[in-house]
């Protein structure tokens, strides 16, 4: 048995972290003991020759035992980051007396995982992890095991803590301005109905005491005077501007549903997948860690892409921006403005995820959203209770948004022969909350449409809200 094996035999053995014997001490104390009496007694040199060394190397094992207690430590792991590749480094002391260190990362796959062996001398390495998925994940946990000379005496396994990371939903570059907000507040980006201090004409009508003279409009005024003669004097007429404002925009996400495209796999529950192991090098690790829980490229996964980038389209305009979580209320988010609330929102979302899962109705109460707001609605519209919630905050005066996220290519479960009849009846159902909802005033708009899709969806939203 060599070196490695001895070390993944220790690993399964279940021992704690003391030094202790491992069974191939034990084996070459026997083994040479055994050659020893057996080659005396027979008069074989040989015998004596062979189990000697044996004898010789585990009386020196027990006589002079490795002290020490091992250190491993991680070092340079964010607990938020943006997907794709990331440095940590590990940093180890092995003790006085070990020659060996073997360490393994069960976080990146299932079972032992691949266990390192490492010089005693190794004091850092630089681990390169990568997540190719939003959410929560572990990435590594060194476990470790120390051994002494010839590994006849190990230390562990240690089973050490988990070292992970929140990986923040992607945001997606949106045009500013791309869907329509109600103005709100006093100064902003979006054109307000009363009247201000932008650029963009709203009225002209006669001077009225407190108006700034700086806001006359002379060629009007003197047009007017002339119509209605000099005797009267001069009718001094203003110019009236629009007023720009903000506005706050709420973020309705529907996590009671999460479905993908295939429709036999509803039911099915969802499994993170495990990571693999990339390339790795002594000094340097390259590993792909598993990441959330919810269904890569499903209903969820979509409606929460969708909401990080709308979230940094609207804030990125000066706009205040809030999150709802339709099935657990208490997981919102309150309106805010910045960059620190697009962290706070993108971290939010990554929480909603983790505790989705189904609620008999959705809620959105009145006071979680401000009046006069947009309420975009993000939902594959699998029921009629979101839809009636849509349709409520439109009766209520709220410009509403619903964002279709259910898949677009639903493929059939070829196991039941009624596959291709269900599938039928859930378009059709669907087909049919959408097109209430648009019938009550609500603009319906399929994530991922086209560019002059989205802009039609914002002209007829701001032609119901007027």
């Amino acid at each position: 048995m060599n070196r490695a094996e001895r070390l993944r035999e220790a690993f399964t053995s279940g021992r704690g972290a003391r030094w202790h014997p491992t069974d191939a001490l034990v084996r070459g104390l026997a083994l040479g003991i055994g050659m020893v009496v057996l080659g005396g007694l027979l008069h074989e040199v040989e015998l004596v020759l062979l189990g000697a060394p044996l004898l010789i190397s585990t009386l020196l094992a027990l006589v002079t035992p490795v002290v020490g207690t091992p250190e491993v430590r991680v070092r340079g792991l964010p607990r938020t980051g943006e997907i794709g590749a990331a440095k940590s480094v590990v940093e180890v002391d092995p003790g006085l007396g070990a020659e060996v260190m073997a360490i393994r990362l069960p976080g990146v796959g299932e079972g032992i995982g691949p266990v390192h062996l490492l010089p005693a001398s190794a004091r850092e390495i630089e681990v390169v992890l990568r997540r190719d998925a939003w959410g929560e994940g572990v990435d590594l946990r060194p476990d470790h095991l120390v051994a002494g000379p010839d590994a006849l005496f190990v230390l562990g396994p240690v089973t050490a803590p988990e070292r992970g990371r929140v990986i923040l939903p992607p945001v997606e570059a949106l045009p500013a301005g791309l869907l329509p907000a109600r103005a709100v507040g006093l100064v902003g980006a979006h054109r307000a109905r009363r009247p201000g201090d932008s650029v963009e004409l709203r009225d002209i009508r006669a001077f009225q005491p407190g108006d700034r003279l700086r806001r006359i409009d002379w060629r009007v005024s003197l047009r007017a005077s002339g119509m209605a003669g000099s005797a009267e004097g001069t009718n001094l007429h203003v110019r009236e501007h629009h007023a720009e404002a903000d506005a706050d925009v709420v973020l309705a996400l529907d996590t009671r549903h999460d479905v993908g495209v295939e429709l036999g796999d509803w039911s099915a529950p969802v499994r993170a997948a495990p990571g693999l192991v990339s390339g790795r090098t002594l000094g340097e690790w390259s590993l792909t860690s598993r990441g959330t829980t919810v269904r890569p490229g499903g209903s969820l996964d979509l409606a929460v892409r969708a909401a990080a980038s709308l979230a940094a389209g609207y804030l990125r305009q000066g706009d205040r921006v809030g999150l709802v979580d339709l099935g657990r209320p208490q997981l919102g988010a309150r309106p805010g403005a910045g960059r620190r609330q697009l962290l706070r929102l993108r971290n939010q979302l990554v929480v909603c995820a983790r505790s989705a899962g189904w609620a008999q109705r959705p809620v959105l109460r009145p006071e979680q959203v401000p009046h006069g707001a947009l309420v975009v609605v993000l939902s594959p519209f699998l029921d009629a209770e979101v839809v009636e919630l849509a349709v409520h905050a439109a009766r209520r005066g709220n410009l509403v948004l619903a964002v279709d996220v259910l898949p677009s290519r639903l493929r059939a479960d070829p196991g039941t022969p009624w596959g291709e009849s269900a599938l039928k009846v859930i378009r059709l159902e669907h087909d049919v909350r959408l097109e209430a909802m648009r019938q009550h005033g609500v603009a319906v708009l399929p994530w991922g449409a086209p560019i002059a899709g989205v802009l039609r969806a914002a002209r007829s939203a701001r032609r119901v809200s007027r």
